[in-house]
């Protein structure tokens, strides 16, 4: 048996299982001292949560484990700590006890034996379900590892003090009652429930689905089989009576939200003289969309949202489901560039992620904004770095729709602005493309006094991230706007101006109405219920309403492709044109895509010209292709970088020999020289990078 001095030698066990209790480790006893013969053990600290759900999972005694007490000490306030010195000390007790109320409930004896053990006096409302349960354990997250947190676990079992069993199925009293199962609904039925409150689901709705599960699965197995009206009405005089403003001063509004909702915040940063404000939101829920989608799939960053309107812009992390819709996963608010504090959250973020799940890791991480730090990216993450451009042609297209009233000189404009983007016409540098653009459309003052004041900074930026880093590809571009247009749906609502330079609102809003929203959607999506509630534009973008349309619908002229058109799916009288088809610079005449969206039109008619050859590789891929290239002449030192280098290389080689072969037979119609290219996306697929 070890002493309290031995313990950092013990092994810090890390159970693979999402949730875990103590079946699960491996126990040592404790010799001598205050807890001599108790059980220790020692696991992350990040997986407390996770240790603490098992254990309330106990099949033979389903249980709530509270938190009795809580002390914490700064960092530096122990010259000389303890070996199990703290930093954080929790006491949690299981929700049936200390205190016995079967006794006094039921008018048997005196009940002066009654008295609470903890000193909290009778805990109102809770005397119906003590039964002097003495299960409890002890976290220390230790002062010289705070990584580490050791359990001691002062009474494993759920007996009284004579030793008997007193809830759950090995105590005969309590069969046939509530004290089988859990004391309250579990945290995961109360979030369900609170979401459905949030999206608007009535109370009888939301009984009646819950009725409907509890019937297909045979009758009550737990504790959450007994939500009753009253449960839910709780639930939502808590939503009525809750709001955004927790004090009237923001700054301390916010300290109070934290406080209130630590297990949601994965860092956190105060705002100093020298440190802006900094503050990292991940749910539970979406903890497990990122380790669902996330893994071996992409993630992408939605930055700087609200730069004009909110008080601090919204930093979004997303993930992509099943059908290719962005889900939220983590947001991060802060009072300065997204990028200057990326390396103090983005690394918690991902020790986070590979603490729940060792061998989680995605296949790449998308940027859209060149100016981030990409080794810091890489470093957390292990994967490799795509770039996203779409916010960069989203901000083009509606400015040169607002000041050039020309249709065919923004057409024009449109596709020498891709050009220069992509560095394709062969200028020696971007000045040089930026000037010619300025003599050949030098009438288009707004348009270029706009350019100059907000691109011609960091065209140049741009421009070689688009050079060193593989561009993604327009499946991913529409389900980034789709997200783009819901948060901005939600969050600039003209009747919430008020509250823009609140921080509190902004966290609130995200946290509760849309969060919620989202959830709804992918519930619905898994499960089938509540699809008539669904808001269609969470569950779809243009990418999979292009998939909608036919390929007849698509008149392609294969000796002039300047244009196509594509005849309307809900008017067949009706046809759309699409200029410069196939190019991440094309135009459509439809009215989506005249508010500067990208458009089912568009994208059809790339797949299409994409999947019919009728042109060379799109600008995105004749930039990767070359970029490629050269790095096989000039091998880097990174073997990571190396091997996907030669890789991708050699299926170019590949491609172009294939795209040869289909030249010399008269497969592959001949381009004009001056012709912009259709999209045919660089060799990364959206869904899995091979």
């Amino acid at each position: 048996m070890p002493r309290m001095e031995d313990i950092l030698n013990l092994p810090v066990q890390d159970p693979v299982c999402p949730e875990f209790s103590a079946a699960h480790i491996n126990w040592v006893k404790l010799e001598g001292g205050r807890q001599g013969g108790d059980d220790i053990a020692l696991i992350p600290f990040a997986r407390v949560d996770d240790f603490v759900k098992g254990e309330s999972s106990n099949p033979e005694c389903p249980a709530s484990f509270r938190v009795e007490s809580r002390r914490k000490r700064p960092v530096g306030s122990i010259a000389k700590p303890r070996v199990d010195g703290y930093l954080e000390y929790t006491l949690y007790w299981c929700s049936y006890g200390p205190e016995d109320y079967r006794e006094s409930d039921s008018g048997v004896g005196d009940g002066t034996s009654t008295k609470p053990a903890s000193g909290k006096g009778s805990r109102p409302g809770r005397r119906h379900m003590m039964r002097g349960c003495l299960c409890h354990f002890t976290v220390k997250r230790l002062y010289t590892r705070p990584l580490i947190a050791l359990i001691i676990y002062n009474q494993r079992k759920h007996v009284d003090k004579s030793g008997a069993p007193c809830h759950g199925l090995l105590d005969r009293d309590a069969v046939g009652t509530r004290a089988m199962y859990a004391p309250r609904i579990s945290d995961e039925l109360r979030q369900k429930v609170m979401y459905m409150l949030y999206v608007g689901i009535s109370l009888d709705k939301i009984i009646q689905h819950h009725a409907e599960g509890m019937q297909k699965q045979g009758g009550p197995q737990n504790r959450d089989d007994f939500l009753t009206r009253n449960d839910v009405r709780n639930m939502e005089r808590t939503i009525r009576n809750s709001s955004h403003e927790l004090h009237e001063n923001d700054e301390y509004s916010v300290k109070i939200w934290i406080q209130r909702h630590q297990k949601h915040v994965f860092y956190f940063q105060d705002n100093s003289g020298s440190e802006p404000f900094v503050l990292g939101i991940q749910t539970d829920w979406q903890l497990q969309q990122m380790l669902r989608y996330g893994n071996n799939s992409f993630l992408s960053f939605h930055s700087s949202f609200g730069l004009k309107k909110i008080k601090y812009p919204v930093c979004s992390l997303l993930v992509f489901n099943a059908s290719q819709n962005a889900i939220p996963v983590a947001w991060i608010i802060t009072s300065s560039f997204v990028g200057k504090a990326i390396h103090k959250w983005i690394l918690l973020l991902s020790e986070k992620l590979r603490t729940k799940d060792p061998r989680w890791r995605p296949n790449a991480i998308v940027v859209d904004d060149p100016s981030l730090d990409y080794s810091i990216i890489r470093e957390a993450f292990q994967c490799r770095i795509l770039l996203c451009s779409w916010h960069v042609r989203r901000s083009w297209i509606k400015k040169l729709f607002k000041k050039c009233c020309n249709i065919e000189v923004q057409r024009e404009m449109f596709r020498h602005l891709g050009w220069i983007l992509y560095c394709t016409r062969g200028w020696p540098n971007a000045m040089d493309a930026v000037e010619e653009l300025m003599q050949i459309f030098v009438d288009q003052c707004a348009f270029m006094d706009y350019f100059k004041s907000h691109w011609l900074a960091s065209i140049d930026m741009w421009i070689n991230a688009i050079k060193s880093l593989p561009v993604t590809t327009p499946e991913t571009h529409a389900a980034i706007e789709s997200y783009h247009l819901n948060l901005k749906s939600i969050l600039l609502k003209e009747n919430y101006a008020n509250f823009w330079l609140r921080v509190d609102w902004l966290i609130h809003t995200l946290t509760t109405e849309f969060h919620s929203l989202y959830w709804l959607d992918q519930y619905s999506l898994e499960t089938g219920y509540f699809e008539n509630l669904r808001n269609n534009s969470f569950s779809s973008n243009a990418w999979y309403h292009a998939l909608q349309i036919p390929d007849v619908d698509v008149i392609l002229d294969e000796q002039n492709l300047h244009l196509s058109k594509v005849l309307s799916q809900t008017d067949r009288s009706l046809m759309y044109t699409v200029w410069n088809p196939g190019s991440e610079f094309s135009l459509c005449d439809c009215s989506w895509s005249r508010l500067g969206n990208l458009c089912k039109h568009v994208i059809k008619v790339a797949t299409f010209c994409r999947s019919r050859q009728v042109a060379r590789p799109s600008l995105s891929a004749q930039v990767y292709k070359q970029a490629l290239l050269t790095l096989l002449h000039n091998p880097p030192d990174d073997p990571l970088v190396l091997d996907h280098t030669i890789l991708h290389v050699t299926r170019l080689q590949q491609d172009i020999k294939a795209l040869e072969e289909l030249s010399n037979s008269g497969l592959l119609q001949p381009i004009a020289p001056d012709l912009s290219s259709p999209m045919t996306e660089n060799p990364l697929p959206f869904q899995r990078i091979q």
